[in-house]
């Protein structure tokens, strides 16, 4: 009895030692070891109050025997819970060996009963023979029975190894989830024991550094996007900007438009250095947006214009008025400065687009006649004191469904002797102006096509009557001056 005082007070001195442990396991220690020590001190009661009859036992417990036996019961339950937080403690190896070992020994006690009992004496012995119905001439009961507590062996080392395999499951489940990076969850719970909380931590670093990895790379690609436009990863086939590779090129048909901020020269001269890229960035700040929104890109910045890519004409004539709108009400909100305008040419044709440079330093680009012609179609802009003109293959490529004003202005030398037709987009005026230029549309392209046949009186008619009417026409005013000086020189 003094031995196991002894052995339940280290016992209990060893547990309250480990600061881990909760709060209700120590409980149920506690109350594990009060009813234990008790329970063994009656255990003789309800031994004695057992007594086999040779075909049977009869159960006679006195008051101490039924106190015993109670003990006895709710001591098991308080050792099942612990036995089983024991287990939950344990690294994977040792928790199998102390899931396994006592079973096994029960087990093979029950096999050792079973198989020699007939060999065994006494009252009690004999009493098992007859419940069993086992004796040296029924040998295939005994048979019987030894499958029976295999299965049960069995079963009992399924359940257990279910149990104890659970964390190993989450484990499987935390571990793809995280290779296809669909976790979401900070905290992962696997298994109560020092191994599995280390490995949960391990898994909580790995998924922390995949996230801030993840979230690097997407700002990284946001970031890189205002240097790369994902358009032109399109065009190239490519996902992502490490799929660039210098040579990179396809070839596509194409719509550029070259955007140039007009008066921002003389009004630069104006401003100090820092003041001067403020007032540039605040305009192109205003374009770029509505460059993207109608689905195109800019290609580069070129001082206070801009080169942009369209997979489609319309996008661009659609853009071009929107973007002569927003400098009208820009210019109202910059009142101190000078209003500034946009002059922009649009046209169509095959575009090759690729990556240039060299290894250590690699841009992406447009290289394209295409660009070159946008060139002369700005200065002809220029000349004639239009916003937006557009080239013939920009016209031919525009569905029907989207309508649009727009006249002929005139043409355009291109290679090998070939000219293209030029068309002014009259969407950009007022509605009153725009109305009187559509009503006069065919006097003002008979004039032009009069000015390019050298009938120059009769051009000089034409841009007269549409001036008229409209004073304000830049391009009627050049073309009936021209027509003046023609005759004057004739």
């Amino acid at each position: 009895m003094k031995n196991i005082f002894l052995c339940t007070k280290n016992t209990f001195f060893l547990f309250s030692q480990n600061k881990s442990m909760k709060l209700s396991t120590k409980i149920y220690l506690v109350l594990y070891i009060v009813t234990m020590i008790p329970a063994i001190v009656l255990g003789k009661y309800v031994i004695e109050g057992i007594t086999p009859t040779g075909t049977g036992f009869s159960f006679n417990f006195n008051g101490l025997g039924i106190a015993g036996l109670v003990l006895i019961a709710v001591s098991n339950i308080f050792g099942t819970i612990l036995y089983f937080r024991f287990l939950k403690m344990q690294k994977l190896s040792r928790m199998i060996f102390f899931a396994t070992a006592p079973l096994t020994a029960i087990y093979g006690v029950g096999m050792f009963i079973i198989a020699g009992i007939n060999n065994f004496s006494g009252q009690t012995a004999a009493t098992m023979q007859v419940l069993l119905n086992v004796t040296n001439k029924n040998t295939y009961n005994t048979l019987l029975w030894g499958v029976l507590l295999t299965l049960v062996y069995f079963v009992a080392l399924f359940v257990i190894f279910s149990y104890i395999c659970r964390p190993v499951q989450k484990l499987e489940k935390i571990a793809q989830r995280l290779g296809d990076g669909v976790i979401r969850e900070d905290k992962f719970e696997i298994g109560k024991s020092k191994q599995f909380k280390n490995i949960e931590n391990s898994l909580e670093k790995i998924n922390f550094n995949y996230k801030e990895k993840e979230n690097m790379a997407r700002q990284t690609d946001l970031e890189a996007q205002k240097f790369i436009p994902r358009q032109f990863l399109k065009f190239l086939g490519k996902t992502s900007i490490s799929d660039l590779e210098l040579g990179n090129q396809v070839q596509k048909r194409a719509t550029t438009l070259f955007c140039d901020i007009v008066s921002s020269s003389s009004v630069s001269t104006t401003l100090s250095l820092e003041e001067n890229f403020n007032f540039i960035n605040s305009y192109l700040n205003v374009v770029s947006p509505l460059i993207r929104k109608h689905g195109g890109f800019v290609d580069k910045y070129l001082g206070d214009g801009i080169l942009a890519v369209f997979p489609r004409p319309e996008q661009a004539i659609e853009c071009a008025t929107h973007i002569c709108r927003a400098i009208e009400v820009k210019n109202k909100s910059h009142s101190s400065f000078p209003n500034v305008d946009a002059r922009i040419s649009i046209h169509t044709g095959e575009v090759i687009f690729g990556i240039v440079g060299e290894e250590a330093r690699k841009s992406p680009t447009i290289i394209s006649d295409v660009v070159n012609l946008a060139s002369k179609m700005e200065d002809i802009n220029k000349m004639m004191g239009t916003k937006v003109i557009f080239s013939k293959d920009s016209l031919n490529e525009i569905p029907t469904k989207y309508q649009f004003d727009y006249r002929y202005i005139g043409s355009i030398s291109v290679e090998n002797a070939e000219t293209t037709s030029l068309f002014e987009s009259l969407e950009i005026y007022p509605k009153k102006k725009r109305d009187k230029l559509v009503h006069l549309k065919s006097n003002f392209e008979e004039g032009v096509r009069n000015f390019n046949e050298h009938e120059y009186e009769k051009a000089k008619t034409c841009f007269k009557q549409v001036l008229s009417y409209v004073s304000d026409d830049k391009a009627s005013y050049v073309y009936y001056n021209h027509a003046c000086d023609k005759l004057e020189n004739n």
